[in-house]
């Protein structure tokens, strides 16, 4: 059975109901395109890569700073069966040029700010296409339509195949969840290269028909005036975005009476972060996915945000979820156990990886390596993830249950728990603290909290009150530097 050409292809969708209707504002650019114009485009990049060479299951490598021209060549691949490849631009050269000796695309498109990154041969992403537009030979479900190479943490990266099955049911799911129409839009400020910047918000607000506003990065002083400006609806980032949008100045003057749903991922939100919030009425809530199974996996009521701070909410739609000893049963309530998830979101496995995939399935069931726990209403509580985990005189810490703690002390921005060695215990924590700004912690401050709360051998031994934790690219805390640091 051959492909069929409007699969997954929401601008000709949309073009065909609302042409003259806005979906795309590119901020850096100030160029605003209707679906009509968007879907031209993206159909004169057909015609580029098709003029290339692309074939169905080739890969286009894009290394940009976020524009409007990624998003049409996203749609191009979809119409020319091919792989979109955006590729991280934070990364050494080094690293590049394995991921792309890795991904072997078969096009390289640079941005402006890169055309001379590469030692090897590219063509410019900013410069449009001057050929017809043209349709392609279209995709499947199950073809693979975006690879997102994971941050690599232990070892090489993975690049993950999303199909278009999975960014379709995302989508779906993520419009259920955060009651997105044709009148909803966003504010894009986190790279495209990672599955929050595409998929997160973007890409299901291109299924439903609403609006993208995208920006180059974080500018907190002009995105508060763009969420007023443009009406901005739907927000996503990680803790360090909404507390950077916090404490600008503008910050509580500004009109943001528009925002109707706010979704935090990539870290938990302290209890002040999200009280500033709640103290404005913007609707700022926990979220938790990831690259292989969603993105979006959780959904908070925001009702119940307050009195569950710390939960990641409950089982999104169309999505099934288990809790799993080491045995392979069920957990009870309140029992940790790695998390399982299966259903239509799933990946299609790592490219050339077969070692890997076959690692991460249990039958349909995709092994997360997540610890979490559910209450008997149903909600979900990270705890850590099973590498992660460190054994103190025999009893098992996981550092996400500590760092949850942590937060809900008032004053603290961001923190992280790691294991360490130790001579007497076999391992304890080492807690790394980041106080708001202007805020002033101490370790026994720190240290009186957590008492109240957890368990002795739970309470880290080392700490370290820094007032700015590194960040990874996609603005999380970089743990893997934070090791370094203790380890020295």
């Amino acid at each position: 059975m051959s492909p069929l050409p409007a699969i997954s292809n929401h601008l000709e969708a949309h073009a065909r109901f609302q042409p003259d209707a806005e979906a795309l504002f590119d901020v850096e650019s100030g160029r605003r395109f209707t679906w009509s114009q968007l879907h031209d485009l993206a159909r004169r990049w057909t015609a580029r890569l098709l003029s290339r060479g692309v074939q169905p299951g080739d890969r286009v490598a894009v290394l940009a700073h976020n524009r409007a021209e990624t998003f049409a060549v996203l749609y191009a691949c979809a119409s020319a069966g091919a792989t979109l490849f955006p590729m991280n631009w934070r990364l050494a050269p080094a690293e590049l040029a394995w991921q792309l000796d890795h991904a072997r695309p078969k096009l390289i498109l640079v941005g402006p700010a890169f055309r001379d990154t590469l030692n090897r041969p590219t063509e410019p992403l900013d410069i449009d296409p001057d050929e017809d537009p043209a349709t392609g030979p279209g995709s499947s479900l199950d073809d693979a339509w975006q690879l997102l190479y994971t941050s690599g943490t232990s070892g090489r990266p993975k690049g993950a195949l999303l199909t278009h099955r999975q960014v379709h049911w995302n989508a779906v799911n993520t419009v259920l969840a955060c009651k997105i129409s044709t009148t909803s839009s966003t504010l894009t400020c986190t790279p495209l290269f990672h599955t929050g910047g595409l998929n997160c918000l973007s890409t299901p607000l291109f299924f439903a028909g609403g609006r993208v506003v995208l920006t180059r990065g974080v500018e907190p002083h002009r995105d508060l005036a763009l969420i007023a400006e443009e009406r901005i609806t739907h927000l996503m980032g990680v803790p360090t975005i909404y507390e950077m949008w916090a404490d600008d100045p503008a910050f509580e003057q500004s009109d943001l009476s528009c925002v109707e749903d706010a979704l935090c991922g990539g870290a938990p939100l302290s209890v002040d972060l999200l009280q500033r919030y709640l103290d404005r009425d913007l609707p700022l809530r926990q979220g938790f996915g990831m690259t292989e199974v969603g993105p979006n996996c959780f959904a908070m009521p925001h009702e119940d945000q307050p009195r569950k701070l710390g939960s990641v909410g409950k089982t999104i739609h169309h999505m099934a979820m288990r809790l799993v000893r080491p045995d392979g049963t069920d957990c009870d309530d309140d029992e940790p156990g790695e998390l399982w998830l299966a259903g239509p979101t799933t990946f299609a496995g790592y490219l050339d990886n077969p070692e890997a995939t076959a690692k991460s399935f249990e039958g349909p069931w995709f092994r997360s390596g997540d610890m979490l726990t559910r209450d008997s209403e149903g909600f979900y509580r990270v705890v850590g993830r099973q590498k992660e985990m460190f054994i103190s005189g025999g009893e098992n810490v996981y550092p996400a249950e500590v760092e949850a703690v942590i937060y809900q002390l008032s004053g603290v921005a961001q923190c992280a728990v790691l294991g360490v060695g130790d001579e007497r215990w076999g391992e304890v924590g080492h807690a790394f603290v980041e106080p708001r700004h202007g805020i002033t912690l101490t370790e026994d401050q720190l240290k009186a909290h957590l008492k109240e709360r957890l368990a002795r051998f739970k309470i880290p031994k080392h700490w370290t009150i820094d007032p700015e934790l590194p960040r990874t690219g996609a603005g999380k805390i970089d743990k893997q530097a934070l090791k370094a640091r203790a380890g020295a």
